[in-house]
Formats: structure tokens, C-alpha cells, sequence
């Protein structure tokens, strides 16, 4: 774990650190636009989701609406493949992601990210009638099953044994469509979605105990768009101080999880 916290902190202090740099134009064009633009997975409760209605809901929807708020701009969210997000990303059709995003050392390659605002993990999700697995240990030829482009990928590659066959799909709804039919055998997916798609769906999904993975989640941005980063990191260091993300996390998840002293 101590490992695991200074490789996080290598990769990170580099990428949220204040800029000494003259200013880059990116806030400012976003002022002028009065709008910030945001990709996201739509379909990744409880961070960013359809409801029945099809109004956008989740964690991450209320924290970066609060964000629009108090810097007196509108957020506008644009739904995009997670697989190619931040190809779109650096290809200008959105100004940052915020989505639940795993800060790793390969994605911090291609952008630049805020500070952690929360940690999660890997877990592994399986049948509710599953009897084989009590423990990741026991995770040993099995098929499994998760996102395109996730975190989930590399958190497979942790797995004791390898699977006997890896499939990946374009959202976490299809692959737990496919471990209910008995199709595969695990769906790897974050704890807090996980545990969301189990609440929602009773008697038919449980976890292994363990998780596979630590990960902390952070705002993705362009990494010449310095001034929109720190504008947005401020706003959210405020948002702590203040007990408001406190607020947001209590009501997704009935505990606080966005403590940076926790990281």
C-alpha cells in the first residue's frame, strides 16, 4: 500500500501542481464561452447516469454542477465512448473529463489531471448463486468480463491466476447482462459502481471478498490547458474546505470518500 501511495504521488505532483507559467488562455476562452464542456460515460453509476427520464444524475454530475455554479459558467456535459475519451479529449471536442477517472501512470502520458477527489478500486463481481469463489485466490480459469478502455483492463492483470478468457464490452450494464446469463464468469468493475449495480439489483450480484486494486479518481484536462485546471482545482479545494463535496459524497455513497487526508 505504502508503494502504491508513493508511485501516486510520483505520477501526480508533477500534473496538479500550480503553473509558474504565463498564462495559457484556456480559462479565460472558457469564460468567454460561458460554458465548460465535459466528457463522460453516461452510463457509469453512480458517478455520471441516465435516470428513467433520462436526466443526468450522480456524483460526479452534482460536484461539477457546483463547479459551473460558483465560477459562474455552464457545464455541459457530452457523452463519448470511454475507449476513445481522451483521443476526443485532446482532439478538442470537450475541454476535460470527469467521470470517475483512474489516475494512472499511462493516462497521465496523455493528460494532465487535477488532484485525487476520490479513491476507489477494482472488485470483482460475480453471481449471486456463485459458490465457486471465496476469495480472489479462488479466481482461476474463469472468464471475465469488463469496460473497454477501463482501469478494469489493467486491475485483470492483478488477478492471481489469468482468466481463461477476457472479454471486454462497451459499457458495465452489457457485461453484467452476460454474468447474469452465465455467459462469463466475473465482471472486474470499480467498487463504487459495482456496489451501485448491486444495491440496484437485489438477489442477483454479489462482490469476492478483497479488492483487486486502489485507485484514485481525478479530472482529466489537455495538458497545455493549465489555466483551466487549476481555475477548476481551486473551486474544488474550496468545495472541501467548505464540507460541500463532503455533502455530495454523503448523498451518492452514505460516507464521506472524497477526504484528501484519506489519500
Amino acid at each position: 500500500m505504502k508503494k502504491m501511495l508513493v508511485l501516486c504521488a510520483c505520477i501526480l505532483l508533477p500534473l496538479y501542481a500550480v503553473s509558474a507559467f504565463a498564462s495559457d488562455g484556456s480559462w479565460d476562452q472558457v469564460k468567454k464561452n460561458g460554458k465548460l464542456m465535459i466528457g463522460l460515460d453516461d452510463s457509469f453509476p453512480p458517478m455520471g447516469f441516465r435516470q428513467a427520464d433520462g436526466k443526468l444524475v450522480g456524483f460526479d454530475i452534482d460536484a461539477a454542477e457546483e463547479v459551473g455554479k460558483r465560477l459562474a459558467i455552464k457545464i455541459e456535459w457530452q457523452p463519448t465512448a470511454w475507449d476513445g475519451v481522451i483521443h476526443s479529449l485532446n482532439a478538442k471536442k470537450f475541454d476535460c473529463i470527469w467521470n470517475g477517472m483512474t489516475i494512472t501512470e499511462a493516462r497521465a502520458k496523455e493528460v494532465a489531471f487535477t488532484k485525487p477527489y476520490v479513491m476507489d478500486g477494482q472488485i470483482a463481481v460475480i453471481n449471486f448463486k456463485e459458490k465457486r469463489f471465496k476469495g480472489l485466490s479462488d479466481l482461476k480459469g474463469v472468464r471475465v468480463g469488463t469496460q473497454k478502455g477501463s482501469s478494469g483492463l489493467e486491475a485483470v492483470k492483478k488477478l492471481p491466476t489469468a482468466p481463461a478468457a477476457l472479454k471486454e464490452y462497451e459499457d458495465y450494464p452489457k457485461a453484467l447482462l452476460d454474468l447474469e446469463a452465465g455467459r462469463i464468469d466475473v465482471v472486474v468493475i470499480d467498487n463504487v459502481t459495482g456496489r451501485d449495480f448491486i444495491a440496484k439489483r437485489p438477489g442477483k450480484f454479489k462482490t469476492v471478498p478483497g479488492m483487486i486494486s486502489k485507485e484514485p479518481f481525478g479530472i482529466g484536462f489537455r495538458k497545455d490547458d493549465r489555466d483551466l485546471r487549476e481555475k477548476v482545482q481551486l473551486t474544488l479545494d474550496k468545495m472541501v474546505k467548505d464540507g460541500t463535496m463532503k455533502k455530495i459524497s454523503k448523498k451518492w455513497f452514505a460516507e464521506d470518500i472524497t477526504n484528501p487526508k484519506k489519500f
